[in-house]
This record gives C-alpha cells, sequence and structure tokens, in this order.
C-alpha cells in the first residue's frame, strides 16, 4: 500500500497551522468550522493562486505596504502543482535575472520561519552538478564564473570528491562536476502557507474555494473580478493561476496572451535507506544523465526530465485541485535506469511511489512576468518551467516592485510577457514547442543554438529563394532570419550539427560575408524588424514623438533621426530610427522584438486623440540591406538616379522606383557604420527587387549575407542592441550617445530631468569595448556574453555581446563597467580616465584573458578615419 505524498501530509498539517494563526475572515473547508466570510465589494489588488508564486506576490506587496488585496484561491492554498514541488532551491542558471531570483528566493526560505513561526523545511544541502562531458564541464564552469562574482560560493571539483561528499553516487562516467554549497530544500508548501500567513498579517484577505469566471475590462483596463462567489471591483489583478493561467487569460473580456502549456512530470519517492540519508545530503544534479536527486526521510526523490514529454490539458480547467496523475512505469524506465546507474546501490530499495503532477512550461524555457500589452492593471506570474520554488521568492518580489513602483529593481524584459505577441499563443505552437522544452532544461546549450519546433511561422516573402541558396536560419519573435550562407558544396548537415563552446565550423563562411559587406556587397533580408506609422492630421504626431523621444524629431521631411524612447529614469524602453515622410507622418524601425513592448509603451503614453494613427505596418513591407561599398552602384544602376553621398545623404529617406517597382522606401543606412542603404519594400514588389538587386550586382561581386555578419560588423563598431547591451535601466549618457539626446530642443520628454541630473552628477556605469589580446581564436574558448569583467583584478561589470572581428582580427567584447567603493560597494563616479587607466581581463569558464578597453568614439582602431556621421550610423536592431 503506498504512503501519502509528504507533501499531502504537511500540506495538512500546516494548513491547521496556518488557520489557528490567521484572521478569522478567511475561509475554510472543514465542515466543523464556520461558513466562509463574503468576499469584499472592492479591493485595490486581486490575486487569483495561492500556490508559492500567488502568495509571494501577496507578501511582497504587503511588505511593500499595499494592504488592501484578496487572494483568490479555487480550491486549497498550495494544493495545485506547488504541492507537488521536489523542494530544491537552486542558483545554478545561466540567466543573471534567474540567478538573482533565485539567490534571493533561498535568503527569504532561509528567514521565512523567524518571521511567521511556521516550519518551512527549509535545509541547506549544497547542489553538486555532475558533467559527464568536457562541454557539460564548460557550461558549468560559466555559470560558477557568474555565481562567484555574485557573491554565492562554489567550486569546480574533481570526481573524487564528489565521492567525498555524496558516498552513493557512482563516480565512473564523470570529467568533473560543480558544488554550490548554499544551495537548499524546502517544503514549498509550507513555504506558500508561510508567506500566506505573513501576507495575512499584513491585512491581505486570503478566501479559498473562490473560482474566478473571468477579469472585467472596460476601456483597455481593468475594473474587477467575476467570481461564483460574486464580483469584487479591483485597480489590479494578478494572473498567478499557473496551469489555467492560459485558459483565464482567454477568458477575459478584452483576452490576455499567456504562452504556457502543461506537460505530465515524474518523479519517484523511495522508504528510508538501511542507513538513512542525512537531511543536509547535497543535492545531486546529472543534467547528463537527465535527472536529479534529493534525500526525503532518509531516503530519496528522484525526478528528470525525459526525451520524450507528455503533453496534457489542451481544454479547460479540467481539475479544482491538482491530484497525482496516472503512473506510467513504462515512459518513467528510462529516467529510472539512468538513476540506477548513477546510485547503483538503489537497486534493492523500495519504492513508494511513483509521482506524476503536472507542470506548465512556455516557448522559451522562462517564467512569465508582467503587464499585459493590451490591459492595463493585468499583471501575469506563471509558467515556472519546474522551477517554481527557485524562482518564486525572487519573482513575486520584482512582480510587487512592478506594481508599486512602476518598474522592478532590476532588468526582467528576458522574462517580461511582452518578449511574446499573440502568434505564439496557438495551442498546437505551444503543445509541439513545449515537447521540446521540457527536455532541453537539461540538454547542454551551447551558444546560439534554436530551436526547432514552432518554425516558419513568419517568414519573409523571400524566404524559399534563400532557402535555396543555402540559408541557414535563426528564429526570433517567431521571425525567420538568415543566419548566414552555405556555400554549394559544403556539408549542409555537419553545419546544422554543429555545436562548440570553441570556434565554430561556421567561422569562415561569415569571414567571406563579411569581407563582402566590406569590399564589394551584399543583401541581408532583414524584414523581421518592427516597423510603425505615426500620423495625424496636425501636428499631433510631432508633439507626442517629441515627448516620447529623446532626440529632435522636427527635422526636415526625409531625414532620418536615431534616437531613444526613454523612461522616467532616463533609461532605454526601446532604441530605434525614425524617418520623417511629411511634416505630420513618422516611419518607425525598431528591433525586432520590440513588436509587442513598443506598441504597448506608445499606447500608453499617447493621447486617446482620433487625430492620432498609430499603425503596425511590419507586415506590409520587406527589408533588404544592401550593404558596402558597391551598394551605391547597384542602387544608382536599378533606380537612374544618381545615389552618391552628394545627391543622397547619410541619414536620408526617399521614395524611389527600383527596378519595375514604385514607392520603395530608400534609407541611406545599414545598422553597421558600412556604406549602403536599406530597402523597405511593399511585400508585393519584393521577390522582383531582390531579383534585380542580385542580377545587376553580378558584376559587383554581390552576394548574400546573414545575421552573424551583421553582428560581426556592428560590435567591431561598437553599436550597442537594445535587449543584449541596452535595456530600461541604462541611459544614452551610459553608452556614449549623448549625440541622440536634445536636451535643449525645447520641449520636454520623458527622461530629461533624469538625464539632465545624471549629466550633472556623472555616470555610475560606461559602455565599454573590450579587445582580447591574448586569446587564441583557434585553440581557446570563445566569448559569447556574460562574461565577468575585471579591472586590475577586481570585479567591475560583466560583458553583454561579443564577436569576432575580421577586420582587427580579434574578439572583441562590449559591456558595462562600474566603479564599486571599496568600502560601501556602492557605484562611484565612472570617468574615461577611469576607464582608460585600467589593466582589463575577461574571465571565459574560469580562466582570465587580457583586453584591452576602448571608449566611443575609436575611429583609431581602423586605418581609415571616417566621418562623424558614419560612425553614428548606429541603430542597429536585430541580434
Amino acid at each position: 500500500m503506498f504512503l501519502r505524498l509528504l507533501s499531502d501530509v504537511q500540506w495538512r498539517t500546516a494548513s491547521r497551522s496556518w488557520r489557528s494563526t490567521s484572521s478569522s475572515r478567511h475561509v475554510t473547508t472543514s465542515a466543523a468550522e464556520p461558513p466562509p466570510v463574503s468576499l469584499p465589494a472592492q479591493a485595490q489588488v486581486v490575486i487569483c493562486g495561492g500556490g508559492i508564486v500567488g502568495t509571494s506576490v501577496a507578501y511582497h506587496l504587503s511588505k511593500l505596504g499595499w494592504r488592501d488585496i484578496v487572494l483568490l484561491e479555487q480550491g486549497r492554498l498550495a494544493a495545485g502543482s506547488t504541492r507537488f514541488c521536489a523542494g530544491i532551491v537552486s542558483t545554478v542558471r545561466h540567466l543573471s535575472i534567474e540567478l538573482k531570483m533565485a539567490d534571493y528566493s533561498n535568503k527569504l526560505y532561509q528567514q521565512l520561519e523567524q518571521e511567521t513561526g511556521i516550519k518551512t523545511g527549509y535545509v541547506k544541502t549544497g547542489s553538486i552538478s555532475l558533467a559527464q562531458t568536457q562541454d557539460r564541464l564548460i557550461s558549468l564552469k560559466r555559470i560558477a564564473s557568474r555565481l562567484s562574482v555574485m557573491g554565492i560560493p562554489c567550486e569546480i571539483m574533481a570526481p573524487k570528491q564528489v565521492a567525498q561528499l555524496h558516498p552513493l553516487i557512482n563516480i565512473h562516467d564523470l570529467v568533473g562536476a560543480m558544488y554550490v554549497p548554499e544551495d537548499a530544500v524546502v517544503s514549498s508548501v509550507d513555504v506558500s502557507l508561510a508567506l500566506a500567513n505573513a501576507a495575512s498579517r499584513n491585512g491581505v484577505q486570503i478566501h479559498e474555494q473562490t473560482s474566478i469566471s473571468h477579469v472585467m475590462v472596460q476601456k483597455g483596463c481593468v475594473t474587477g473580478v467575476e467570481t461564483d462567489r460574486g464580483q469584487i471591483e479591483c485597480q489590479y489583478f494578478v494572473n498567478c493561476a499557473g496551469q489555467w493561467a492560459y485558459e483565464l487569460g482567454l477568458s477575459n473580456e478584452e483576452p490576455v496572451s499567456i504562452p504556457l502549456h502543461g506537460c505530465e512530470h515524474f518523479y519517484l519517492l523511495t522508504r528510508a535507506l538501511k542507513k538513512p540519508l542525512e537531511s543536509n545530503t547535497p543535492t545531486i544534479v546529472d543534467p547528463d544523465g537527465r535527472i536529479y536527486i534529493r534525500s526525503w526521510q532518509g531516503g530519496i526523490l528522484s525526478g528528470g526530465f525525459e526525451k520524450n514529454p507528455k503533453p496534457i490539458f489542451t481544454e479547460g480547467r479540467n481539475q479544482l485541485e491538482i491530484q497525482n496523475l496516472h503512473e506510467d512505469w513504462d515512459h518513467f524506465e528510462p529516467l529510472l535506469s539512468s538513476l540506477l546507474r548513477r546510485m547503483p546501490g538503489l537497486e534493492a530499495l523500495e519504492i513508494m511511489q511513483l509521482v506524476n503532477c503536472p507542470e506548465s512550461f512556455t516557448p522559451d524555457m522562462r517564467c512569465i512576468l508582467g503587464e499585459s500589452p493590451t490591459v492595463q492593471g493585468y499583471f501575469v506570474l506563471a509558467g515556472m518551467n519546474s522551477a517554481g520554488t527557485s524562482f518564486g521568492g525572487g519573482a513575486g518580489r520584482y512582480l510587487a516592485e512592478w506594481m508599486v513602483n512602476g518598474c522592478p529593481s532590476e532588468n526582467v524584459w528576458p522574462l517580461d510577457l511582452k518578449r511574446f505577441g499573440a502568434l505564439q499563443s496557438s495551442r498546437t505552437f505551444l503543445r509541439h514547442r513545449v515537447m521540446e522544452v521540457m527536455p532541453l532544461i537539461y540538454d547542454l546549450k551551447v551558444p546560439r543554438w534554436d530551436f526547432q519546433t514552432g518554425r516558419q511561422l513568419r517568414t519573409s516573402p523571400l524566404y524559399d529563394r534563400l532557402d535555396a541558396q543555402g540559408a541557414r536560419w535563426m528564429e526570433k519573435h517567431g521571425f525567420e532570419r538568415p543566419k548566414y550562407f552555405v556555400p554549394p558544396g559544403k556539408d549542409l548537415l555537419s553545419l546544422d550539427q554543429s555545436k562548440t563552446f570553441y570556434k565554430p565550423d561556421w567561422f569562415d563562411i561569415v569571414g567571406s560575408e563579411v569581407k563582402c559587406c566590406k569590399e564589394a556587397v551584399c543583401v541581408i533580408d532583414m524584414s523581421s524588424f518592427t516597423k510603425f506609422e505615426i500620423s495625424s492630421t496636425g501636428d499631433q504626431a510631432l508633439e507626442v514623438l517629441q515627448y516620447l523621444f529623446s532626440n529632435d524629431l522636427d527635422v526636415p521631411v526625409g531625414h532620418i533621426v536615431h534616437t531613444g524612447m526613454l523612461n522616467e529614469v532616463g533609461g532605454y524602453e526601446n532604441d530605434c530610427s525614425i524617418a520623417r515622410l511629411n511634416k505630420r507622418s513618422f516611419f518607425m524601425i525598431s528591433p525586432t522584438d520590440q513588436q509587442v513592448h513598443c506598441w504597448a509603451w506608445l499606447k500608453k503614453h499617447m493621447p486617446n486623440d482620433s487625430n492620432l494613427l498609430l499603425e503596425d505596418v511590419t507586415w506590409k513591407y520587406t527589408a533588404l540591406n544592401l550593404i558596402g561599398p558597391r551598394a551605391v552602384d547597384v542602387l544608382s544602376e536599378l533606380s537612374y538616379v544618381p545615389m552618391t553621398p552628394e545627391h543622397f545623404p547619410s541619414l536620408f529617406c526617399k521614395e524611389m522606383s527600383v527596378g519595375y517597382a514604385n514607392g520603395i522606401r530608400v534609407m541611406s543606412m545599414t545598422h553597421t557604420g558600412e556604406p549602403g542603404f536599406m530597402l523597405y519594400i511593399p511585400i508585393e514588389y519584393a521577390l522582383h527587387v531582390y531579383n534585380e538587386l542580385m542580377s545587376v550586382g553580378q558584376k559587383y561581386g554581390i552576394q548574400n549575407a546573414g545575421y552573424y555578419a551583421l553582428r560581426s560588423l556592428r560590435i567591431e563598431k561598437f553599436f550597442a542592441f537594445w535587449g543584449q547591451d541596452l535595456d530600461t535601466f541604462t541611459t544614452p549618457l551610459e553608452c556614449g550617445r549623448e549625440f541622440r539626446v536634445k536636451l535643449d530642443k525645447g520641449t520636454d520628454f520623458i527622461g530629461r530631468d533624469a538625464l539632465m541630473q545624471q549629466k550633472q552628477d556623472g555616470v555610475c556605469k560606461r559602455f565599454t569595448m573590450f579587445i582580447l589580446e591574448d586569446h587564441d581564436t583557434d585553440l581557446d574558448l570563445w566569448p559569447w556574453w556574460g562574461e565577468p569583467i575585471y579591472r586590475n583584478g577586481h570585479y567591475v561589470g560583466e560583458t553583454t555581446s561579443s564577436a569576432y572581428s575580421y577586420t582587427l582580427e580579434r574578439h572583441v567584447c562590449l559591456g558595462f563597467v562600474q566603479n564599486l567603493d571599496e568600502e560601501t560597494r556602492e557605484a562611484v563616479v565612472v570617468t574615461p580616465d577611469f576607464i582608460n587607466r585600467g589593466e582589463y581581463e575577461i574571465d571565459i569558464a574560469g580562466q582570465r584573458f587580457q583586453a584591452k578597453a576602448k571608449l566611443y568614439p575609436f575611429s583609431s582602431l581602423f586605418t581609415q578615419r571616417r566621418r562623424k556621421d558614419e560612425m553614428e550610423l548606429s541603430g542597429y536592431h536585430g541580434k
């Protein structure tokens, strides 16, 4: 007879404890207890979901001073996915923001019992991540470099050291491991109840057995919720519904797209060993074996992420409270075999239960956090990808800060709901994608890997033509974009499977494309750019854009302005290029993944004026980048007009004919600093214009090129990219873009006061270029992004993007340098002299390489000095 799950026992025990310390207004479920109290008629915030995520949001909102909060749970508190969590709190994460969330969660859970009096099962066990291959060990070393600079102790160790920490582990096939001594385990149920208890003491009302049918919306704003026990008016709604967040989002009067999908997740529980495991035995993560193992009541709890996951719950909210799903030993067998190989001593151990619980996953393995782009006041925290315990505390904190302060204290763009569009919420897309995502959690992720499912969702009209010419594709925001073009005779399959932390197989291919861009002419399909048109019947369009953007847009018709869309602290919400088509119409070009975020920001800050029109025209235009010194010859021949700088100056836009096609928007910019043009072509003319360019360009040596060449060109020119180098906490003064800010343009703009103050006080970080000095491109590990930067032996920042410069024949890294006060560890002013006087090193997986620092401008790097307007041809919008 199987014993009841530990989490279930703990839920019932802790639940009684929570109720005994909570106020009488909270709903209870026992027939012997008083009937439920009625719901309040109104509240400031309604939170849907009483798991570890929802209670964390309630806890942190109350800590920040908000009291008028109602948390609604359709079943019992912590009886959903939280009840089945393995309870592992791990800081071993690739993304910096996820690492910070997990570190905060660990510290929060550690002190929660003392704060609330509720035992949370917190035990500092440490974790050991195993490596069966050298590539896996490199991956762990890269993570260790980040953990170290964050002050989180960690150690790369030999297999023999693993055996000393965990005697049951078979080490014969290991090449190394990483030990993080401060990682922990908790009871996720008890953590949730402790958070609920603390929130309740701060005035949060918690009602169980209450289902929300939909959120009421008027004029694009949350006004209340409809429940099975009546309505509650509210200003803010937080969807922490876990498995049902997707369905709940679609049930609103104005649907909110929340792309996640459930999969079955398996783990087993054993009886205690003859010599029971200590509760502080380190957690084992064996990603190459696809399993994790933790101590549990003297025995073990072990699960994993199989290669063939089972999606569930395709329609509707199937269960009020999540129960243990059907056991499937055949499905779990590969993970069980892996467990027995790693711990052979378990052969004779009695298994108590195979747990099968649902877990929700997102299209990119990152949780979903933030405000809806379509409904103001509608916030989401869901899709935890089986890391709800690790992320729950930190994610709840950032969302609460966002609601109370208007923005979180860290850059959370990698998790922002607005990184997705509605196109990524197709049930078929989600079902197929999560079947790939779940195995990827433990798969080795080398730089620049790509998802294989859900592809060819958004394509340029030239897709088939480019594909036939050897294009290898990457995906961004659902859009297919060419990485590079495989020349005839090359082995396509081997290139597709090229995965390495070292010099990649495409190195020479991209080098030839870069050379062609510099010496002849190339065509790059950049149709994925986000493109908006803003127009009005009067001067409203100019007035609104002058307020929303930092540069002066009151320029002559035909001129292009590079500018930033800033927030109140002067940070970049968007980095874009705007062409003035006529006195009352503007054409705006933004990064690919800005389509939803930028639209939402513009709509939020634009007046509801019928004379003002904002239109997303991304789909209307195919964008071709004609780049290189012979671009002027190709375009002159096709348009029968001179395209030289004297006739077509830099940063100029003009509608003209190209070949037989009319109405082509031609812009004298390339987003890389190289000479050339951007052509925005109505999609019906795309194939014709492309064919004409390739035909006429033959005599000039024209080739196709991809985004890898573009990336190399823009990084060696020190051009920053929004979402990678620039974020909402980066100001123009910190990244050498003072020339894109017009503080004296005669009108106020968002962020102006913050920039004025920063100009007076000085900047505390500076965007810096680093050229690796003692790095062997052929033999050494490559920098990709996220590597720690050291100045005179002290950590001062991390790289934000990297590329090999075929011009300099060196690796180039971009990143921000801070100056931390040695006593207070607070950032102080960073001057150019501070940058120039330092000796720098870049840490690549634990090995430091000397680097030479350069500040903008840097024309001395190149043999030919460029004009200032060429140096400023930035605004690069593709990753």
